[in-house]
């Protein structure tokens, strides 16, 4: 195609890779976009949610759907012996651990983890920080969320015993033989065992995909503002040739 003394004539192969490579970052940004309003949705629930009464875990199983966000509230018994310590946790810079006990629900076969807070690691990390444990029944309150949690671990390796790296309800339920509600609840109500219970509510982080969003469809546009320009080419006449 030639006009104003300007030829347009791209390969085949640069025709498909721009079309390809556009597509893509065009896709990108539009996933980006569809995560930032699936954060500003989440968030929105959970202040919804913060502001309604707290409702009663049942003893029956439950859809976590259901209960996802929701303030609750539980009693039951703490089986200390099945507590687990989650690793590669800070509370205002200090590194420790978040203490997840499952509590049997009362009058139920059903035990449900609740991360009951942080505890300092202590100078020597091979000796696990003691707990105060609670005996007989107590009613927790929490917000719930979900019940797998995974950490950034710089090895492969994963610890045994009480440290664990990442939590997951059906190894736990694996390792311990409890039956499991598939939740956790992140626990509010106070209780004299010396951990720190400070649950942020951080702000969605919809703006950072947002723009994440705004990177790709830059670069799907300047992918095609660049196929254009190494494509045309100034048409020379013969006298300005010679």
């Amino acid at each position: 195609m030639i006009m104003l003394r300007y030829r347009f004539e791209p390969k085949l192969w640069a025709i498909v890779l721009t079309i390809v490579a556009t597509a893509v970052f065009f896709k990108l940004g539009q996933w980006q976009l569809s995560r930032a309003h699936e954060k500003e949705m989440q968030h929105e629930q959970i202040a919804q949610f913060a502001k309604q009464p707290s409702v009663s875990l049942p003893g029956s199983i439950v859809k976590f759907e259901d209960f996802q966000y929701r303030e609750v509230e539980v009693s039951g018994e703490f089986i200390s012996k099945h507590s687990i310590y989650l690793d590669n946790k800070t509370y205002k810079g200090h590194a420790g651990y978040h203490v997840i006990t499952p509590l049997k629900i009362s009058n139920s076969m059903l035990h449900v983890a609740v991360n009951r807070g942080w505890i300092a690691t202590g100078n020597d990390r091979s000796v696990l920080p003691s707990i105060a444990e609670i005996e007989g029944e107590v009613k927790i309150m929490g917000m719930v969320t979900s019940a797998d949690t995974k950490n950034l671990i710089l090895s492969d390796t994963v610890k045994e015993g009480q440290v664990w790296n990442n939590f997951n309800i059906q190894r736990f339920q694996e390792v311990t033989g409890l039956m499991m509600q598939p939740l956790m609840i992140l626990q509010s109500s106070e209780e004299n065992d010396g951990l720190k219970r400070s649950w942020t509510r951080p702000d969605s982080g919809g703006s950072k995909n947002i723009g994440y969003a705004v990177q790709w469809f830059s670069l799907a546009a300047t992918t095609v503002i660049i196929f254009i320009v190494l494509n045309v080419k100034r048409k020379f006449k013969k006298n300005e040739q010679a």
